[in-house]
């Protein structure tokens, strides 16, 4: 693998800053966007009021843990522009979750909030080794999604020229990966398997590909996984985090020179790990719950924003600002499938609507070879209970989840009574998925 090391006088100077420079950024940009919520969002002025709680209450940056969280409930409760804090012919771009499971998710961006988004993910993508000139081949799905057009944008303000595939039609993903010789790639790791699966498949050596680097974000992926990403392209492989409540994709980054967890850009995203139970600020390097408020963000402020993402605070090496761990689980009970967020109640929704089907269902999450597979056992009524009428109805049901839910499950159906029962909370989510 080359050495993509970005060079010293390419980076932005708070990257290398002292760590008492970007506290003192942190506290100035916190102050303001505290004031900016309170003062424009009244879902903010309601929760701060209630806790007894001002902004001008915030003297040093531990005082944030006196502020009441936000999770994403709030969000759904004031659908679709309550949590916006400028007017609306002020807003330049709207993207929002699919609401499968209830209100969508909405949020908006500012000229000024797409400029720095394009900013972070600028920065993130030099980290990864990437240059002006450099051509990426951006396979993160378009739309509402912030994934394709976060990338893009800041692709284009690093200087790379970009191909917007979005996601699908592996064949052509690697036609248009070798005819114009990308540089880089960004993608869901599970569907970078694919890739390279269907460059063998083609008949080309993934190690001859003009790759030198994928960044890998959307789902939690391990290291083993990237040590067969690497020697099977002989590029590098990093991760990229970020989620759409806080800006999209760029939140933090590894540097291609360590691999060590990510970089969190701390001038725009202010990090604390809490105890998931009690809500207690933890010490850097304890695991807990990341939360993020941010500093410079008009349209949509967030303030302790509840991610529900497992990991620690470890500090700086490659850059001045801490890094994040690898991402490798939750605090609640959302299923991260090949980079879709799934809930047990979306099954449950569309189960429901199958009157050949039991309501009685379980998740089972394995490993096919190396991609994370689905399984959902579910029962047949009593008058649909023949071999012919479950496979009938298995197939129904796996059709409606692919359809509204996003994701590709193997479904089987058994006789009645084979799901197994609990007496009190119903256990939903089997994972028999093996421990990298």
């Amino acid at each position: 693998m080359q050495d993509l090391t970005p060079a010293r006088e390419t980076l932005d100077p708070i990257e290398i800053a002292s760590r008492d420079q970007i506290a003192a950024l942190q506290l100035s940009r916190m102050k303001w966007s505290l004031r900016h919520a309170y003062d424009n969002v009244p879902f903010y002025k309601t929760q701060f009021d209630a806790a007894g709680i001002h902004p001008d209450d915030l003297q040093t940056l531990a005082d944030l843990a006196r502020f009441p969280f936000t999770v994403k409930q709030d969000l759904r409760n004031n659908y679709p522009f309550g949590m916006f804090a400028v007017p609306e012919n002020r807003i330049a771009r709207i993207h929002a979750s699919s609401g499968t499971t209830g209100q969508p998710t909405v949020v908006g961006y500012t000229a000024a909030d797409l400029s720095m988004w394009a900013d972070v993910v600028a920065r993130s993508l030099r980290a990864s080794g990437l240059k002006p000139g450099d051509t990426l081949h951006n396979a993160y799905g378009y739309g509402l999604f912030t994934g394709g057009l976060g990338i893009h944008s800041g692709a284009e303000k690093l200087g790379l020229r970009v191909v917007p595939v979005s996601g699908g039609m592996t064949p052509r993903q690697v036609r248009l990966i070798e005819d114009f010789r990308a540089d880089g790639i960004t993608v869901t790791p599970s569907y970078m398997l694919s890739i390279l699966d269907e460059y063998r498949a083609q008949g080309f050596d993934p190690r001859e590909s003009p790759l030198k680097v994928g960044v890998f974000g959307a789902e939690p992926w391990t290291n083993a996984m990237r040590a067969e990403v690497e020697d099977a392209f002989d590029m590098h492989a990093v991760d990229i985090y970020g989620l759409s409540e806080v800006i999209g994709p760029g939140v933090a980054n590894e540097c291609v020179e360590t691999k060590d967890g990510l970089h969190i850009w701390e001038d725009h995203f202010y990090p604390e790990v809490i105890n998931p139970e009690t809500g207690e600020v933890l010490p850097d390097g304890e695991l807990g719950e990341l939360v993020f408020t941010s500093l410079t963000k008009e349209a949509f402020p967030i303030i302790r924003y509840r991610t529900r993402d497992l990991t620690r605070l470890l500090p700086g090496t490659a850059r001045s600002m801490r890094r994040m761990e690898k991402v490798t689980g939750r605090s609640d009970d959302m299923i991260i499938l090949r980079g879709v967020n799934v809930f047990p109640t979306q099954i449950e929704e569309q189960l429901l609507a199958i009157t050949t089907l039991a309501p009685h269902f379980q998740i089972e999450l394995t490993r096919k070879g190396r991609m994370d597979h689905m399984i959902i056992h579910v029962e047949a009524t009593t008058g649909a209970a023949n071999d012919h009428a479950r496979e009938a109805a298995a197939k129904q049901l796996s059709a409606r989840i692919k359809s509204t839910v996003g994701i590709t499950a193997e479904v089987r159906a058994s006789e009645p009574g084979k799901v197994a029962r609990s007496q009190g909370k119903a256990v939903r989510v089997i994972d028999n998925r093996p421990r990298d």
